[in-house]
């Protein structure tokens, strides 16, 4: 089987299973997350810093999804998309990570590369975004059998149609699954050419109770096309199209509440004028 080589291991997180397996268990061992009631959750959204910045929360939004019966497949919306850019999806083959390789669900990608036009990745050809590729090493850890489908979506309504139609597949097929969707928040500062609100502890607080709280109220609410909305109008969501379209995924599968798990910023690590926001939330 074709593998799609890991181009973010060893660098925005640790190259080997046994670094990998002692950031995770500490990432599962840290106090200060909210107490999320067991439930049957579909899926969550998750940040993709490096594990430094926002790998704990992303790793504690997926053990949250844990349940009795493991899923078959995770579908994994990402990628870093303007509302122009084409869908994209891999539809075979497989993603290398420090715990071995997670094999893409060929069955439920090609029908879904039926009913929607993508742009198809390969093992060989692909797009280096950080996006979906650190979420893998937590997802191989967590679900060792599972099998994913990863794809990217732009923040247009149109993508909210391919979250929907990938859980009906999934039911025709007899699938459990799960949704993943991942996004930072506010890029903020002049790093990244946003700093309406100047520097210091103004911006930062500006940035957390204000820009990132709107979006943020928006996934809890369940509503996508308020969180794509949100994101074109306030910067403060980089791949919202992901997360939408994981949201419309969840409500397509029944979902009704949700619940956030944790909230940092990289200024929490490393202070400065140029930081960015980020959310763990599961539904």
């Amino acid at each position: 089987m074709n593998v799609r080589k890991a181009m973010f291991m060893g660098s925005w997180y640790p190259g080997s299973a046994s670094s990998c397996e002692r950031e995770i268990n500490s990432f599962l061992g840290e106090d200060g997350y909210a107490y999320i009631p067991r439930g049957n959750f579909k899926g969550g959204i998750v940040p993709h810093a490096g594990w430094y910045f926002s790998g704990s929360i992303a790793c504690n939004v997926i053990h949250c999804l844990k349940e009795e019966r493991s899923p078959d497949v995770i579908l994994i919306f990402g990628m870093h998309l303007h509302a122009d850019s084409p869908n994209i999806i891999m539809t075979e083959g497989a993603w290398e990570t420090p715990f071995g390789h997670i094999v893409i669900a060929s069955e439920l990608a090609t029908a879904l590369n039926k009913r929607f036009e993508f742009q198809i990745e390969t093992t060989e050809h692909f797009t280096q975004d950080n996006t979906i590729e650190l979420q893998l090493p937590f997802i191989r850890f967590l679900y060792p059998d599972v099998q994913i489908v990863p794809i990217g979506v732009p923040p247009s309504v149109r993508s909210l149609e391919i979250g929907k139609v990938a859980v009906e597949i999934a039911d025709q097929l007899g699938l459990h699954i799960k949704i993943i969707g991942t996004t930072d928040l506010t890029h903020y500062g002049r790093n990244y050419g946003f700093a309406p609100e100047g520097t210091g502890n103004h911006a930062v607080n500006w940035v957390r109770d204000d820009n990132d709280r709107k979006i943020i109220e928006a996934m809890m609410a369940l509503d996508p096309e308020r969180v794509i909305g949100e994101a074109l109008t306030n910067q403060n969501a980089c791949c919202a199209g992901a997360a939408a379209t994981a949201i419309a995924a969840g409500k397509q599968m029944g979902s009704e509440k949700s619940h956030t798990v944790g909230y940092a910023t990289s200024f929490d690590k490393s202070p400065g004028d140029s930081f960015v926001g980020y959310v763990g939330i599961v539904f």
